[in-house]
This record gives structure tokens, sequence and C-alpha cells, in this order.
């Protein structure tokens, strides 16, 4: 089952999806496109803008297209939509999302992790909160929209990891 964990930057995805991942035997981990493009020597603006996410999207998309049949992703190519649309207004996004959709398709299960009210993480201003809650705001309204099984989770790591398991296994 390929496992996608979405949701803006300060929401718990890194930590719910490593969580998850020691818990369900055979799953692989796939962090999330920025550690791994930043490893092969791509250098980040200092303020994200849309090479950045379009880098991001475009690495996201081949790691949603492996033949890996267990895997947990750390963020979707939606995530990288949502930062597009944020800083680069809707008809960027518009014009990428068939890049995107066939990727999306291969995906068994969505889980959305939301910024909570009252916030569970702080975000500093060095963290960009505006496009934080910009993003959070599409991906909520975006999700509710596919046609795939998604799942919003909401609570401490252990409550959002028990829901996803409850998921898991409504989605087999």
């Amino acid at each position: 089952m390929k496992i996608a964990v979405t949701g803006t930057h300060r929401a718990g995805k890194t930590t719910l999806a490593e969580k998850l991942q020691a818990s369900l035997n055979g799953y692989f981990y796939q962090q999330e496109p920025y550690f791994e493009l930043e490893e092969k020597g791509y250098i980040f603006s200092e303020t994200p803008g849309f090479d950045d996410f379009y880098a991001q999207l475009t690495y996201s998309v081949k790691q949603l297209l492996v033949k890996e049949p267990n895997i947990i992703f750390d963020r979707c190519p939606l995530d990288f939509l949502a930062y597009i649309q944020a800083v680069s207004g809707p008809e960027a996004a518009q014009q990428l999302y068939p890049e995107i959709q066939y990727a999306m398709e291969s995906i068994d299960l969505l889980v959305f992790v939301p910024v909570e009210n009252p916030d569970l993480i702080s975000c500093s201003e060095h963290d960009f909160p505006e496009l934080r809650e910009g993003v959070n705001e599409l991906l909520h309204a975006w999700v509710t929209d596919l046609d795939m099984a998604v799942i919003q989770v909401t609570g401490t790591v252990a409550e959002r990891e028990d829901q996803v398991i409850r998921g898991i296994l409504n989605a087999k």
C-alpha cells in the first residue's frame, strides 16, 4: 500500500510518517523531496519560491512512481502544488495539475495532517507562518474534493498513528 502524508510545514507530518514506518512491518519510509534534493546538491533559496517548489514537485512525482508496494511518503505532489499556488497564484497550479494527476492516482491512502487549533507546533517568523497557513487552507479545501481514500488526522502523535492504522484497515 502506498501511503502519502500531506500537509503544510510544521504540522507534524515527518514525525507521524516516521512513527508509522516504525509501527508497520515491511513498510519503507520515503523522506520528503527537500532533503533528498539537498543531499544531491540542489541549493534552495533562502525565501522559497516557484523554482524550489517545482523542483520538489517533479521529484515527488518520480518518488511516487516507484514500484515499491509498501511505502510511506513524507509529502506528495499535492503539497508542492499548494505551495506553488500560494507563492505564484492559481494559474500556475492549474497548469501543473495534469503533471501530478497520474502520480497522485498511485496513492492508496492520503493522510492529511492539518494545522490544529490551538496550534500544536510553534511556527516562528523564520518558518514563514503566512505561507504555512495559506498552504494549510489550500490543502484542506483540496483533500475534500479528491476522488481517493483520504483521512484527516488530529491529536497527539499516538492518536494520529491510531487514526491512520484504522484507515489502513478500512482501505483494505
